[in-house]
């Protein structure tokens, strides 16, 4: 949602004044959709970090990543779980439809001893305030991995709650 010193509101608009566009959504790496929806509930699969075809965070946090970097990966995961919703919800302007993001899931690909997920996945949950608002604000999982798909540094699912068209 729009701050009260801006005349527009909503997602799209507060992606333009972040300076930001989404990605193009993301295909599928399996036998699954993107994205499901349950009644009023939109569930996205796992969103990796992926920049322009291709995995922009790989390895270890806490070993050949900063907890910075896991951040940057967790908000780029974000915004590819938003590119995804946009897409099932018609473009940038069915991002309108969302009432609220309830919650969202991460998975930090974890050096042995490291305990700062909630610090990694932090970097996608301030995104999110950012582009919703308080209709950003959201429960949240934050969770270590042995391993994760292709490497991915982090791995990211929201629930988000939609209103009727």
């Amino acid at each position: 949602m729009a701050s009260k010193s801006s005349g527009a509101t909503g997602p799209a608009a507060a992606l333009a004044r972040l300076g930001e566009r989404l990605p193009p959504p993301p295909a599928a790496l399996g036998a699954y959709v993107p994205v499901r929806a349950a009644g009023d509930l939109m569930f996205t699969s796992g969103m990796l970090p992926v920049r322009d075809g291709e995995i922009a965070f790989t390895g270890r946090v806490g070993a050949e990543r900063t907890v910075d970097e896991g951040r940057q990966a967790a908000a780029l995961c974000a915004r590819n779980a938003v590119a995804a919703l946009a897409d099932a919800l018609g473009g940038m302007e069915g991002l309108s439809r969302v009432t609220e993001i309830v919650q969202v899931t991460g998975h930090v690909l974890s050096a042995e001893g490291f305990s700062d997920q909630p610090a990694v996945v932090d970097g996608a949950s301030t995104w999110l305030v950012d582009v919703f608002g308080d209709a950003g604000r959201h429960s949240r999982l934050a969770l270590g991995a042995f391993a994760l798909p292709k490497n991915a540094a982090v791995e990211l699912a929201l629930v988000v709650r939609i209103a009727a068209p």
